[in-house]
Formats: C-alpha cells, sequence, structure tokens
C-alpha cells in the first residue's frame, strides 16, 4: 500500500551550517497513529512545518497522497490538518467565526452541522460566541484543534497539543483521537508526555539533530530494546557478589543492601533470568525482603538512546 506521506532525504540547512533536518526519510501509513519523538531542537516541528508548507526545505522530497508537495501543494495541503504550538489567533474574533474561517481557508462549503460537532466534542459550544481572548489557556487549545479539523482533514498533524493544559484537555484529546482514527484519519503527534505516545501510538520514530534514528512497530520496538530491572532488597548486605551468581548482570546498591539486576531483550529474557536469581539466592541462604521488578516503558527506552547519543557525542 502506498504511503499516505512519503518523505525522502528531507534536508534543511540554515546559513552558518545548521542542519535542522539532514536527509530525512521516513513513510507514514494511512490510518495509523504516529509518534515522533525527540528532544528540543531535533527537526520535529521543522519536520512539520516543511510538510505544512510553512518551512521551504533545502533538498529531497514530500509526496502526500500521492502528490508531490512542489507541484501540488494547494490540493495536497487542503487535505493535512495542524495543530500548532504556539496559540495563533484574531483575539477578537469569536470561537465560531476563528473555526468557520478555517474551514473557508481551505476551501470547503460551510457545514453548520459539522462545525456544531466539532465545537461539541470539544465541550466549545457553549463558548462559541465568546471571543478568543476570553477564553482560558486550555478552551484556546481547544479552539486550535477545533480550526485544525473544521476542514475534515485526512492527515493531521498534533505538535505538542497537550503541552501545558489541564488534565480534562488531556483526556479529552485523546478521546478525540481515538475517534479519528476510527473514522479512517492519519494522525502524526509529537509529544513530551511519552506515556501518552506508549498508549496511543502504532509505530513510534524518534529524531536527534535532524537525523531520523529510528522508525518502527511500537510493540516491535520495545520488544527489541526493552529490558527487565529487578531489585531485590537484602536481609543481610552484601561486600561482593556470590560467585553463584556471576553469569547475570548484576550489582550491589545502597551500601550492598541491594542486589539490583538490568537485562534481558524484551523477549521474556529477562523476566527468567530474575526467575533463576531468585532461586539461586535461596539455595545459597541469601535471603531477600522485597523484589521490585519492572519492564523498560518506552519512555525508559527513549532516554537510553539519548543518553547514549550524548555519550558517544
Amino acid at each position: 500500500m502506498e504511503p499516505i506521506l512519503d518523505i525522502r532525504g528531507l534536508t534543511k540547512s540554515y546559513s552558518g551550517g545548521l542542519k535542522a533536518l539532514d536527509s530525512v526519510d521516513l513513510q507514514v501509513r494511512k490510518g495509523e497513529i504516529f509518534a515522533l519523538l525527540g528532544p528540543n531542537g531535533a527537526g520535529k516541528t521543522t519536520l512539520i512545518g516543511a510538510v505544512c508548507g510553512m518551512v521551504r526545505p533545502t533538498s529531497g522530497t514530500i509526496h502526500a497522497f500521492g502528490l508531490d508537495m512542489r507541484r501540488h501543494w494547494r490540493a495536497a495541503r487542503q487535505r493535512i490538518g495542524l495543530v500548532p504550538q504556539e496559540l495563533g489567533f484574531d483575539m477578537f474574533e469569536t470561537v465560531d467565526r476563528q473555526v468557520r474561517y478555517s474551514r473557508g481557508l481551505f476551501g470547503r462549503a460551510p457545514d453548520e452541522e459539522r462545525i456544531t460537532r466539532i465545537l461539541s466534542a470539544l465541550q466549545l459550544l457553549d463558548k462559541r460566541h465568546d471571543q478568543i481572548r476570553k477564553l482560558s489557556g486550555g478552551m484556546k487549545r481547544r479552539v486550535l484543534i477545533a480550526k485544525a479539523l473544521s476542514h475534515d482533514p485526512d492527515l493531521l498533524f498534533l505538535d505538542e497539543p497537550t503541552a501545558g493544559v489541564d488534565v480534562e484537555l488531556r483526556r479529552d484529546m485523546w478521546r478525540l483521537i481515538g475517534d479519528l482514527r476510527e473514522q479512517g484519519v492519519t494522525i502524526i503527534l509529537t509529544t513530551h508526555y511519552i506515556e501518552e505516545a506508549e498508549e496511543m501510538a502504532d509505530r513510534v520514530g524518534i529524531i536527534d539533530k535532524g537525523r531520523v534514528l529510528l522508525v518502527d512497530e511500537k510493540e516491535a520496538m520495545m520488544a527489541r530494546l526493552g529490558r527487565t530491572e529487578a531489585r531485590f532488597a537484602l536481609e543481610h548486605p552484601l561486600t561482593a557478589l556470590p560467585p553463584a551468581l556471576a553469569a547475570y548482570n548484576l550489582a550491589l546498591a545502597d551500601g550492598g543492601h541491594t542486589l539490583v539486576y538490568r537485562g534481558g531483550d524484551g523477549t521474556g529474557k529477562g523476566k527468567a533470568e530474575v526467575a533463576a536469581i531468585a532461586r539461586i539466592m535461596i539455595e545459597q541462604g541469601l535471603y531477600f525482603r522485597a523484589l521490585d521488578q519492572k519492564e523498560s516503558s518506552l519512555e525508559d527506552i527513549f532516554v537510553e538512546l539519548m543518553t547514549e547519543r550524548e555519550a558517544a557525542a
């Protein structure tokens, strides 16, 4: 199946030599939720800007819906929605007029029922005649989302959509994303709340310093890069690791009161090794009061990759 978004060799260089994007290749499938993760300054917003026509690439190609964005930009852009990080409004306009204007801007015919459904889904219906300047920060963020949805996009970019908003809006936002996916909308999001990406995304891409480091199915990535960590709270402290446990990746912590295991490969090997370590400890008379075990989250994997990149730099 042809990807809904196909980016090849995309580069954006600025005077002075800064490369915000460095030969980026990325393909996004129709109907998926794709999470693009990276530290501040990694190139996430520049990449979105290039697709949405706000940043002119230095080189490379972008095809959306099979259309070359350089030659058919207007036709492709009409099918793309964007919720940007920054709030940008005419603060003296009403919510209703802002959303209607966005729909018309993309060549869509007026549709009162559609606008009402969007405002209702975002709990903006009772604010539709309010000036935007009178709204709270969270409500302004809701208006951004409504504007992005007003022209019924097939591809929706969410650039840090829940940054700095309340828990209620975050919950509403993710419920709406689930509804949009069921309707066939493809969603690309960037977020600092990596647990949200872990919960919602089908695939994950990691970008740093303008380069895409890794793209994979979320579950496959966590299976391949995930690790098991276990902490044994010992009844009696140790001064050295027992020879019987030499085959395992263990270390002493808390002055010898805690035995720490880190290992596995996301396939269940780590859990099996923790069970084997526990059995050996009991056989050796090395008793423990508690065992705390956890599997890597997507955030753990992300942090480890970034740490390794910094160490190698």
